[in-house]
C-alpha cells in the first residue's frame, strides 16, 4: 500500500502518520524529519536546506526528489509506504510518479487533512520544543507544568525559527500557493480524498482508516 499524506503544516499529518504506520505496517517517509536530521549533522545537504525553511520557504526539488529517491529505493519500502510532506508540488509529483515506474509501483491513496489558515497559525506559533528529549508542547493544547520549562527533564523550551509567527505566515502563503495545483493533480486521476482536519484526532484517523481499508 502506498500512500501520500497531503496537509499544510500543522494540520497533523505527523500525528496521523504514526497511526496509519502502527495500524498498517508500513515505513513512515517524511522529508521533514530527514532534513531535520541532515540539518543536525550539519551535512551539505542539510545546511542548503536550512537556508530555506529557516525563511519559511521550500527546499528546492532537486534536493527533497534526490532524498525520496534513495529512500523509496530501500527495502523496508517495498511493501508499502506512507510519503509525508512529499510531494509538494506538481513537478515533485510528475517526478515521484516516474520514479515509482522505475520501481514498477504506483501511489494508491492520496489523503489530504484539510484545515483553515486561522487554525493553522494558532498551532504552529503556540509550539515549543525541549533540546534535550525533544518533546513537543503547545502554550494553548498541550503546554507544561511549568511555563517555558520541559516536564521530562526540565529543559529550557524554544520555539524553532519556522514557528515563529512572521515565519509561519509566510511559509503558510508560500503552501497554499502551491498546495491547489497539487490538490488538482490528484483529484484528476481519481485518488485524492479530503479529510477535515479540524475534528477530533480520533475521529479524524477513523475516516482515513476506513478509506484506506476502503
Amino acid at each position: 500500500m502506498n500512500i501520500i499524506l497531503m496537509g499544510l503544516p500543522g494540520a497533523g499529518k505527523g500525528t496521523q502518520a504514526e497511526r496509519i504506520v502502527q495500524e498498517f505496517h508500513i515505513p513512515h517517509i517524511s522529508t521533514g524529519d530527514m532534513f531535520r536530521a541532515a540539518v543536525k549533522n550539519e551535512t551539505p545537504l542539510g545546511l542548503e536546506a536550512k537556508s530555506y525553511m529557516d525563511k519559511g520557504l521550500l527546499v528546492p526539488d532537486e534536493v527533497t526528489i534526490g532524498i525520496v529517491k534513495e529512500r523509496l529505493a530501500q527495502d523496508d519500502c517495498k511493501k508499502g509506504f506512507l510519503l509525508d510532506g512529499f510531494p509538494r508540488t506538481v513537478p515533485q509529483a510528475e517526478a515521484l510518479t516516474e520514479t515509482l515506474k522505475e520501481l514498477g509501483r504506483g501511489i494508491d491513496h492520496v489523503i489530504h487533512i484539510d484545515v483553515e489558515r486561522g487554525s493553522l497559525i494558532e498551532r504552529l506559533t503556540g509550539r515549543w520544543i525541549c533540546p534535550v528529549c525533544g518533546a513537543s508542547y503547545h502554550t494553548l493544547f498541550n503546554p507544561p507544568k511549568t511555563a517555558g520549562v520541559c516536564d521530562k527533564d526540565g529543559g529550557v523550551l524554544y520555539q524553532r525559527d519556522d514557528d515563529k509567527p512572521e515565519v509561519v505566515t509566510q511559509r503558510l502563503d508560500v503552501n497554499i500557493a502551491q498546495a491547489q495545483p497539487l490538490i488538482d493533480y490528484y483529484s484528476k486521476q481519481g485518488l485524492l480524498r479530503t479529510i477535515n482536519g479540524e475534528q477530533d484526532i480520533q475521529v479524524v484517523f477513523a475516516e482515513i482508516a476506513s478509506l484506506l481499508r476502503g
